[in-house]
């Protein structure tokens, strides 16, 4: 029996990888999305409570109303929009699957962990919140220390020490407090992030300053303990009494996914090579969607300025098409 070949197969049902499903449609190509958990699964795994920086009509795509009850979206609120795109449209998505494995020869052939596709484009929109910057400490493989934040009801009551001082340590900070945690910051840097959400950061900053919340700047962990840590703030170490840590200190998207595919990487910040006209890689073949585009600088594309990258890759994809066919 002859296997299908796909046009396109999209890794990611991220909201990038939607839009480039829906564009892909509109092309009339055969397509497939792939996604290793849920749809949209980052957003998913985002906190329960949270809202986001973007207002409703910034996180739309392919031109469709994202209606929200307040102007900052919630998760479950962007949680239905995207859902009921992929419904609506019907879009071709296998969910729970995971690319194990990439070869090209003719075309791309892409083993998973349930199937294998065969493929004349692969499009990388993969995102980045799977995989945690460990602080690389003794006692990071404890229970009581997680990478992910989702709900303040866990902490009541608890000493829990966050990790941070970027948006999604921030929103921990003031919500376990308010659920009566007893919170302490450990900060790298000498004060509350530059990025964090405007309405936010006068917030955290008064509750440091009249004492809710205890910060220690300028400050890293050294070890962690069943029932305290050890920090160390400009050469001076010390323990505090610790029930709970929360490690928010950013995501990675997953380099040797790129390295395997033979994507180039540049400098520290492991920027992959990519044509910023047409999103294609050094890899003749595999584009790049979304935040995954900026390596280590996971801050420089969001779902608003990387909508774009979906029309950007499909018209590459089908002018290369008409070429062939004239050729």
């Amino acid at each position: 029996m002859k296997q299908d070949v796909y046009d396109v197969l999209i890794v990611g049902a991220g909201p990038i990888g939607i839009a480039c499903a829906l564009e892909a449609q509109k092309a009339g190509l055969h397509y497939m999305v792939i996604e290793k958990g849920p749809l949209v699964n980052s957003l998913y795994h985002y906190p329960t409570n949270m809202h986001f920086f973007s207002t409703s009509e910034k996180l739309e795509i392919d031109s469709i109303p994202f209606i929200s009850k307040e102007a900052k979206p919630s998760k479950q609120e962007a949680l239905e929009y995207y859902r009921r795109i992929a419904t609506s449209s019907q879009l071709h998505i296998k969910l729970f699957e995971e690319v194990m494995h990439v070869d090209k020869a003719t075309y791309f052939q892409v083993k998973t962990n349930k199937n294998q596709y065969t493929s004349r484009h692969i499009i990388i929109a993969t995102g980045f919140y799977d995989l945690p910057n460990k602080l690389q400490v003794p006692g990071e493989e404890l229970d009581k220390v997680s990478h992910y934040y989702n709900d303040p009801h866990l902490y009541a009551f608890q000493k829990v020490a966050i990790v941070g001082a970027s948006n999604s340590a921030v929103d921990a900070a003031l919500e376990i407090y308010r659920k009566g945690g007893e919170v302490t910051m450990i900060v790298r840097g000498k004060a509350i992030g530059d990025r964090v959400k405007y309405w936010v950061k006068p917030d955290i900053e008064n509750r440091i300053k009249e004492g809710s919340i205890k910060a220690y700047f300028n400050a890293t962990i050294e070890r962690i303990d069943d029932q305290e840590l050890l920090v160390n703030q400009q050469g001076r170490s010390f323990a505090i009494d610790n029930d709970f840590v929360l490690a928010l200190t950013g995501y990675r998207p997953n380099f040797s996914f790129l390295n395997m595919l033979g994507i180039d990487l540049q400098g520290d910040k492991q920027i992959p090579v990519y044509n910023d006209r047409t999103m294609e890689t050094n890899i003749s073949g595999v584009y790049l969607a979304g935040v995954i585009c900026g390596g280590m600088e996971t801050h420089k594309w969001f779902i608003e300025n990387s909508r774009v990258h979906a029309t950007m890759i499909m018209d590459h994809i089908t002018a290369s098409r008409v070429q062939i066919a004239v050729g």
